[in-house]
């Protein structure tokens, strides 16, 4: 299979991380008769600094014409100075809007081998963290309207049925394919567009009979994901809710450099990308943990492209260097092998022969 990439390498450690990536994806391609071809543009801080916009046409224009978008990280206190609507998380929005990409999924899943990283209880973390956040990605109040009124500074939470129901859809499909459980997060003892999102989600359980179905709010699902995540299997909530409940899940993993994320719409181009952010304060050091983005590789071939034995391969060997006691400086327990970036991409790859 040909497939090409666009690839937004982006800012502080996103060079590294992704071209670890990159290197998982050509031995997969090797072992597997694949060939990916790789095409950078520029979005983010780096966009800014040579163009003066986040995201330039020519970026989103090729991005649209690749099969999938990998992307680094972008962003960070450089930038952090500059006017709403020239930062480096526009590309973000850009991106996502631009390519039609409104469902963002996250996992969070501990490790056996990093179980010692968990900061929960043994107790609590025991029971076993394997959950994943459905988060609606292109409405709610991050693309509302915006501006000032009557002195009054003001952010529009907004969303249609229609976009209620997409997102729903994507999370109990999801769940057919794992443990059959969804938890639809709101805010509906508040919030007229929290009760229209329970209302949709009620309509939907009746569709799949065989999903357990309940309502959550969201301060009661914050508690609960540090109280007993076990409970969780799919969750399903809004933009903002979603964007902090899955930075919250992922630290009961251990390290955030550890889980990958996928942006996908109703096609198979998606975008996949690390969770976490740019990290400028170890660019350049090789300490950089590259394995959300080698996972986001595995949940590209797996979502996009329906290589599934593919996107095994990779997970498995993350499982066995991990297991054998590698680990980067984020992940680093006592009696651990301490590996940089470049090393610990060498050795995923050094397993996936395995």
């Amino acid at each position: 299979m040909q497939i090409n990439l666009a690839v937004v390498k982006g800012d502080g450690i996103g060079p590294e991380i992704v071209t670890e990536g990159e290197k998982v994806l050509n031995k997969i391609g090797e072992m597997y008769g694949h060939t990916f071809t790789y095409t950078d543009i520029l979005a983010g801080g780096a966009a800014i600094d040579k163009t003066g916009v986040p995201l330039p046409d020519e970026s989103l224009e090729i991005a649209k014409k690749s099969d999938s978008v990998l992307l680094g990280a972008v962003g960070g206190p450089k930038w952090d100075n500059l006017p709403g609507n020239i930062r480096p998380e526009k590309a973000l929005l850009g991106l996502r809007g631009g390519l039609g990409l409104f469902a963002n999924i996250r996992p969070a899943k501990l490790y056996d081998a990093l179980a010692d990283a968990c900061p929960l209880k043994p107790e609590i973390a025991g029971d076993g963290i394997d959950l994943v956040i459905v988060r609606e990605l292109t409405g709610g109040i991050y693309f509302g309207d915006r501006g000032e009124r009557n002195g009054k500074t003001f952010d529009e939470l907004a969303y249609s049925r229609e976009e209620i129901e997409r997102i729903g859809r994507v999370g109990f499909e999801m769940a057919m394919k794992r443990r059959k459980k969804v938890t639809s997060v709101d805010k509906a003892n508040i919030l007229e567009t929290s009760r229209l999102w329970r209302s949709v989600m009620h309509e939907l359980a009746k569709e799949y009979p065989e999903v357990e179905y309940s309502d959550m709010l969201v301060d009661n699902c914050a508690m609960q994901i540090v109280r007993n995540p076990a409970q969780f299997d799919v969750i399903v909530t809004e933009n903002m809710f979603g964007d902090i409940l899955s930075d919250e899940a992922s630290m009961t993993t251990g390290s955030i450099g550890m889980l990958p994320s996928s942006s996908l719409g109703s096609t198979s181009l998606g975008m996949y990308e690390p969770i976490h952010g740019s990290a400028p304060d170890i660019a350049g050091q090789n300490k950089a943990n590259p394995i959300a983005t080698i996972l986001s590789c595995a949940m590209m071939l797996r979502d996009s492209f329906g290589l599934m034995k593919e996107a095994e391969c990779i997970e498995n060997a993350v499982a066995k260097v991990l297991d054998d006691g590698y680990r980067t400086g984020d992940i680093m327990d006592e009696g651990g092998k301490l590996l940089g970036t470049t090393q610990m991409g060498d050795k995923i790859v050094e397993y996936l022969k395995k």
